[in-house]
């Protein structure tokens, strides 16, 4: 089987382009390829596919996270989908429409002088902040607002090991928003100084999460500028994730720390966000990066 490694920012996936070949059971093949000892390596796998009848979409993804399960949608692993596609010659629409687990997605790009390309832009959609649909269990008397800025301690009771939550200077409040898949967003003074390794794991399967949950812990310079670091659910700690900084951006407008636009400086790179006022939708811009390519033996 051929295959495409590929990164946005530093968030790696395994490609396959389905328009050629075919894959029986990619929750399995995510496991084995992903793998970064006994694999190619990845924060999971991603199918280049033809979009189902009546989508109105040039080609469709599907994405695998690395533990094998099947996530809604990935801002970063759609800009390298949009690569993969143009570059290897299934399609050259401009805008390209990609059809994902969480509806149609509309890209734009640019090329470089290689007409490879190089920068992509994402509408997203509508963040949306309805708990139920995020979502999030909480308490009836909670469930009709947005969760934003949400007492932490009121639902979950986070372990304070080492004094990391003095450490690191966290503001003990979360703000839920779905880009498409769950995301919590936390803020404090020092995103270096977070135990991600053993909080992350801790907060994706907390009960008040039921599909798990993404988190993203925020330190913000300005109104315009942040720092963050995340756990991804089914993945781990990632250099980089794009539904994750569109909802830190929606975020920051929620709780009044940031602007409708704003560049998140993540372990990978930058991303710069937009949340449009016109439309509510918020657009990502950024890289999308081919490695190498390789052939993954049946066997494996």
């Amino acid at each position: 089987m051929q295959f495409v490694k590929m990164h946005g920012i530093g968030n790696d996936y395994v490609y396959v382009n389905g328009f050629e070949q075919r894959v029986d059971d990619p929750a399995t093949l995510a496991t084995r390829i992903a793998d970064r000892h006994f694999g190619v390596g990845g924060d999971g796998l991603i199918l280049l596919l033809q979009p189902d009848d009546g989508a109105d979409a040039h080609v469709r993804m599907r994405m695998f996270n690395a533990d094998g399960s099947e996530a809604e949608m990935c801002g970063n692993g759609i800009r390298c989908v949009c690569k993969l596609a143009h570059d290897h010659g299934v399609c050259d629409a401009n805008p390209m429409r990609i059809q994902t687990e969480n509806g149609v997605l509309t890209l734009q790009y640019t090329t470089d002088a290689n007409s490879k390309v190089d920068r992509v832009t994402v509408d997203m959609g509508d963040p949306i902040l309805t708990p139920e649909q995020v979502p999030v269990t909480l308490p009836r008397s909670f469930m009709s607002e947005p969760v934003v800025n949400l007492p932490i301690g009121d639902h979950i009771q986070l372990p304070s090991l080492n004094g990391w939550i003095r450490n690191c200077g966290l503001i003990p409040r979360m703000t839920c928003v779905s880009m498409g898949n769950p995301h919590v967003v936390i803020y404090c003074d020092h995103v270096d100084a977070v135990p991600l390794e053993s909080i992350g794991p801790f907060l994706e399967r907390q009960p008040v999460f039921p599909n798990r949950v993404n988190v993203h812990f925020v330190q913000v310079h300005s109104s315009d500028k942040v720092t963050m670091r995340t756990w991804e659910r089914g993945s781990g700690i990632t250099l980089a994730c794009g539904t994750g900084a569109a909802a830190v951006c929606v975020a920051g407008v929620l709780t009044g720390r940031g602007d409708r636009n704003v560049v998140a400086h993540l372990p990978g790179g930058d991303l710069s966000l937009e949340w449009r006022e016109a439309d509510n939708h918020v657009y990502m811009t950024g890289s999308a990066t081919e490695v190498f390519s390789g052939t993954w033996p049946e066997s494996a």
